[in-house]
């Protein structure tokens, strides 16, 4: 394959070895099986591999451990779909080959099921993008925070005056997002909080940044008495200073908002963290083959669910696209 622009080291997958690679429905099963299973077959109900084939119409596996039939998507995010697996494979490659995200709308279109199936598709993929166990950064350490919200200017009066109404200004109406990147490892990792206020920014990077990390900020006054800290002050025109910036933080933050403005148009407060979450995974993989990117998303799948009427259920958060 001819080498372009970008990160050329990379090995891709072009459109055309994708169909190669996943001619059909059982090509796709064995494909996931391989990467789920790693060659040894085991039950997604509890984990053993003492399994037989079985003649089940579903479920072609039998467990003789727990004495239940199951199959490559049972423990995983794909249980009870009835999606075909050959169409979660192009769902997976076109959201790690799309560095802006995938619009429902669009992965409607191009797998051929409904709205509200890829809809429901594209929250669980990004389930699975989301990361594993608690991130630690050794530093140096890239800290700053966002907001996430519609632009005023392209507002209806009517919703400017809603906004105002409830949150006291529009720019209150907004989500806040805290980051962190690791200068050494280049990864990221970002969550949606409710305020910007000292404990909430300092729980943060306590709970992401190793106690002797160096941690380089914006002059935000919530940072200042932040050990290992050293600051840029924005407001007086100052955004390097040697290697203290955080212009790569803010790069992905980049990244965001041109998927927000670009490609979804809206994001609710509700589903926020998922789209940060798929975001920040892709983010983290971005180095490997597109394969490799593939299989990462397929296994951090297992042992996770998401079902419909969680992701619909009540939460308390704002449902209205911002």
């Amino acid at each position: 394959m001819a080498k372009g622009p970008g990160k050329s080291h990379r090995k891709g997958i072009s459109l055309l070895t994708m169909a190669k690679m996943f001619p059909d429905e059982a090509a796709a099963t064995k494909w996931f099986e391989g990467v789920m299973w790693q060659g040894e077959r085991c039950c997604g109900h509890c984990g053993s591999v003492r399994t037989t084939e079985a003649s089940h119409a579903k479920m072609p596996y039998w467990c003789s451990d727990c004495r239940s039939y199951f199959s490559v998507r049972t423990g995983t995010i794909m249980e009870r779909s009835k999606i075909p697996l050959l169409k979660w494979a192009w769902a997976i490659y076109l959201n790690c080959t799309s560095l802006k995200g995938v619009a429902a709308m669009k992965l409607h279109r191009d797998i051929e099921v409904s709205y509200p199936t890829a809809w429901f598709m594209q929250h669980r993929i990004r389930e699975a993008f989301a990361a594993e166990g608690p991130v630690v950064f050794a530093g140096p350490v890239e800290i700053d925070e966002t907001y996430v919200g519609g632009s005023a200017k392209s507002m209806h009066a009517a919703q400017k005056k809603k906004l105002k109404e409830e949150h006291g200004s529009i720019s209150a109406s907004k989500a806040m997002v805290v980051g962190a990147k690791d200068r050494k490892t280049g990864k990221v990792v970002a969550r949606v909080i409710d305020k910007g206020d000292s404990p909430m920014l300092h729980g943060f990077i306590e709970s992401h940044t190793d106690p002797s990390a160096t941690v380089f900020t914006d002059g935000a006054s919530v940072y200042k008495f932040w050990f290992n800290h050293e600051s840029v002050n924005h407001s007086a025109g100052e955004f390097v200073r040697g290697i203290v910036h955080t212009q790569g933080v803010e790069s992905f933050w980049s990244m965001l908002k041109r998927a927000h403005k670009g490609v979804f148009h809206r994001m609710s407060a509700k589903h926020l963290q998922r789209y940060v979450d798929e975001f920040s995974g892709r983010h983290n993989i971005r180095d490997r083959d597109t394969i490799d990117q593939m299989r990462h998303v397929v296994a951090q799948m297992v042992g996770k669910r998401l079902k419909y009427r969680d992701l619909i259920a009540e939460t308390g958060e704002s449902s209205v696209a911002t």
